[in-house]
């Protein structure tokens, strides 16, 4: 199997491995620390109830650092640590004032850069990112704090 081709296959699988069988949906949540987690608790009073159409969702197990979308077809964690494939030289989109690094090997996974804490968003193929993250990158901007 191609690299191109297990890409395709593990995003496909995305929204499996993220959804449970109803009920609340099953997210690892992070454990941010400090400044990160204060932040991200705020954040998560900002999220919109709906996304792309889809309505928030329950996670478990609960946590304020963790936002589901429609069964999981979005998923938000925040404080998670730094994307292991960044690159220092990676130039990065920004979109409405968030810098977004979009992981190479994982194209369904978005992550906004240069704030206090990292804030990690999964989409799946039925959404389109730019309109997810356009509408989560006013709460990040408002919560998140950038650094220098």
């Amino acid at each position: 199997m191609s690299l191109r081709s297990a890409r395709w296959a593990a995003l496909a699988c995305l929204p499996l491995l993220l959804a449970g069988c109803g009920g609340a949906v099953r997210v690892d949540p992070p454990a941010p620390e400090g400044a990160a987690a204060a932040a991200c608790k705020a954040l998560g009073g900002r999220l919109p109830r709906t996304l792309d159409g889809v309505e928030r969702v329950e996670s478990t197990p609960a946590s304020p650092y963790v936002a589901v979308w429609g069964q999981a077809r979005i998923a938000l964690r925040c404080g998670v640590t730094r994307p292991v494939t960044m690159a220092a030289t990676d130039e990065v989109p920004e979109i409405n004032g968030v810098a977004w690094f979009n992981d190479p090997v994982r194209p369904a996974l978005f992550t906004a850069i240069g704030r206090q804490a990292y804030v990690e968003v999964t989409i799946s193929r039925e959404h389109v990112p730019g309109n997810v993250l356009v509408d989560l990158s006013e709460p990040i901007k408002a919560a998140l704090p950038q650094t220098g």
